[in-house]
């Protein structure tokens, strides 16, 4: 599949270089975008608690009861995100987003001032309606949210974006809830201070939303079609027709039901398992949402400034491990009467609880960041807010099912801990399913271990990787894990050229058979394998993407650049013969010969790799020098070598 990249910034707003994802804040194209998210999930929460709260403590009302209230209110808001994403995300493609963000903040006013006399007047049935106005407004600004920030930030600046987001996004809820609750709770003023909250965080909204830069219309002649049904079906069948941005949904959709299940509990559980008292219900929420907030901003150093989706299965095991640990860390704790937060945190038993909460929102942020960063990178920019709606869909309707499966459980009699332990190993059965889907995931994440943890890998001109279209990447061979180090290199998949050989080893084989590499046999051996690889090869230039060859034809024996063979030649003229032209970029990796996946001389004996595992310690140095990219024109073996060898040549005394 083609991959496409984002222009460094939209609406000619050419951004200098920053060193962190904290240096956007500083920037007119993320700042007020971030700063209007924030204040409309502040809102939404500050409205939705303060209104939950007062039905379940303040006013008796006969036909809601307050044991239902809250999933009442929950089942409103997410309404909309059912009936009207579809149509939400086609208003996001078709519209410039800077002007939809402004409609929807105005939107968010109005339905404030209609919330406002709704608390002063205790007037239930007009709250109901603003919780599901609430919602349409979150509805229509989630395609839009995430639609914008692949137009104004570049492939390197996308996962920081991200977390950015993400970790204001669980912040803004965490105080738009302790707002909420506290306001609702002053004395014979509760409701009217939450009227002034709403309508001023709504204000506050609409201020900042005019400084965001123009967003022109990436789709602008799209026909809206305003049946939401139909819509809904069409976005979801615009989403499969790539098979990794699908399962990315689903991925995510499987992180908030995960999620949910753990955050419509945090009540019962404070009181019925921990025997604590509403603060300890409200430190469960703390605990949670600052986990998510630093996951999500770990991302950004956890991977090098790319999309890494290999963070992906990482933030799975880590998600499965801690939910399951909190079952055993929360079996055991003796009954008692109800504590509070002095009591609860001065016991030793309940700093496990609480460390199983942080780790477990930690993982789930490293998991969904780079999800979304892959969708925003993979969606063809003309559909991508539609493929964000079908997202919200998908998660909506998994939210539903965990409230179903949740509410099952605990009427078949489980405990609440038992919940939780189900949804921890169901997650592990769920990851493994998806990363046997897609290998990407798995192949990123062996990747991304190997170059950090077995050695320190430093890549040096990154920046002449092609972030779309088709190219062939040129390399030295030095090892047996060469193209794993490749792939830690790239943000995007890269097919292999390799020798028929290495498949044949027990792990690394499998690997590349993962992978999709395709093996190449000497023509004088295998005349038909050796064609049809030239031919798969060809058909990756014509989809668009990324080919990597290793024209020594074969591992170096000596640590020396061998002569490279005629392959690339051949498929240049191939590709020449499709009418492409794909850039070069040669590559040279570096201080890995003597490693224990090279070669090594031994006493006595041939070469031989994959012996004496710390024949040069731990957590070697090792590197990649990527080249600009050559023109095929003309380009022959020996030229190619050349700059590969010019490449090696300031890294030839060891690091």
């Amino acid at each position: 599949m083609a991959s496409s990249a984002p222009p460094p910034a939209a609406g000619g707003l050419a951004e200098p270089a920053h060193p962190n994802q904290f240096a956007l804040l500083g920037q007119r194209r993320f700042a007020p975008f971030f700063w209007t998210q924030f204040a409309g999930a502040a809102n939404d929460n500050l409205f939705k608690f303060a209104f939950t709260v007062m039905v379940t403590y303040q006013l008796q009302v006969a036909w809601l009861p307050s044991s239902l209230a809250g999933l009442v209110i929950g089942a409103l808001f997410i309404l909309p995100f059912l009936l009207f994403s579809a149509t939400s995300g086609q208003l996001a493609d078709r519209w410039d987003k800077t002007r939809l963000m402004r409609l929807v903040k105005n939107l968010e006013i109005a339905i404030m001032l209609i919330a406002a006399w709704g608390f002063v007047q205790s007037q239930v049935p007009v709250l109901l309606l603003c919780t599901f106005l609430m919602g349409l407004h979150s509805t229509l600004f989630g395609p839009v949210k995430f639609a914008y920030l692949p137009q104004v930030l570049n492939e390197r600046e996308l996962t920081g974006g991200n977390g950015m987001v993400e970790m204001g996004t669980f912040v803004a809820i965490l105080l738009g809830q302790v707002a909420g609750g506290l306001l609702v709770a002053v004395p014979g003023v509760g409701p009217s201070w939450v009227a002034l909250g709403c309508v001023g965080v709504a204000l506050l909204g609409r201020g900042v939303v005019q400084f965001i830069p123009a967003a022109p219309a990436t789709d602008p002649g799209l026909k809206i079609n305003w049946n939401p049904f139909t819509e809904t079906v069409r976005n979801l069948r615009l989403a499969r027709q790539s098979p990794v941005v699908f399962r990315s949904l689903l991925g995510i959709s499987w992180m908030w039901f995960f999620g949910a299940v753990f955050l419509s509990q945090f009540p019962s559980f404070a009181k019925d398992v921990l025997h604590g008292d509403e603060q300890v219900a409200s430190l469960l929420l703390v605990v949670f949402s600052v986990g998510i907030g630093v996951g999500s901003l770990l991302c950004e150093l956890l991977s090098r400034r790319h999309v890494e989706i290999g963070l992906v299965p990482l933030g799975a095991i880590g998600m499965s491990v801690f939910a399951v640990d909190l079952y055993f860390a929360s079996r055991g704790l003796p009954a008692s009467a109800p504590q509070g937060l002095a009591t609860f945190v001065a016991q030793g038993a309940h700093w496990r609880v609480l460390a199983d909460l942080a780790l477990l929102s930690l993982f789930a942020g490293l998991y969904s960041v780079p999800m979304y960063a892959l969708i925003q990178l993979r969606s063809q920019p003309t559909h991508r807010a539609r493929i964000i709606a079908a997202n919200n869909i998908l998660n909506a309707l998994f939210m539903i099912a965990s409230a179903v499966l949740a509410g099952a459980l605990l009427a078949l009699g489980c405990s609440i801990a038992q919940v939780f332990l189900f949804v921890g190993l169901a997650n592990a059965v769920v990851a493994t399913y998806i990363f046997l889907l897609v290998p990407e995931y798995l192949l990123r994440f062996v990747s991304w271990g190997l170059s950090r943890f077995i050695y320190r890998f430093r890549v040096q001109g990154d920046q002449h990787l092609p972030t779309q279209g088709a190219a062939v990447l040129a390399c030295n061979h030095v090892s047996f894990i060469d193209a794993v180090l490749l792939m830690a290199a790239s943000p995007r998949p890269i097919y292999f050229l390799m020798d028929h050989r290495i498949f044949r080893l027990p792990v690394l084989g499998t690997l590349f058979r993962l992978a999709r590499a395709i093996p190449i046999a000497p023509q004088k051996e295998d005349p038909v394998a050796y064609e049809a690889a030239f031919d798969r090869a060809a058909q990756v230039l014509r989809e668009g993407d990324l080919l990597a060859i290793f024209p020594e034809g074969g591992i170096t024996r000596d640590g020396q650049l061998q002569p490279f063979k005629g392959g690339i030649v051949k498929i240049l003229q191939r590709a020449h013969e499709d009418g492409l032209a794909p850039p070069v970029i040669p590559m040279a990796l570096t201080n890995l010969w003597g490693s224990f996946f090279s070669r090594i001389e031994l006493r006595g004996g041939e070469p031989a790799a994959m012996v004496r595992p710390f024949r040069r310690g731990v957590f070697n140095r090792v590197g990649l020098n990527v080249g600009p990219a050559l023109s095929p024109e003309g380009l022959s073996p020996e030229l190619l070598r050349a700059q590969v060898a010019q490449l090696l040549a300031p890294a030839s005394a060891p690091t």
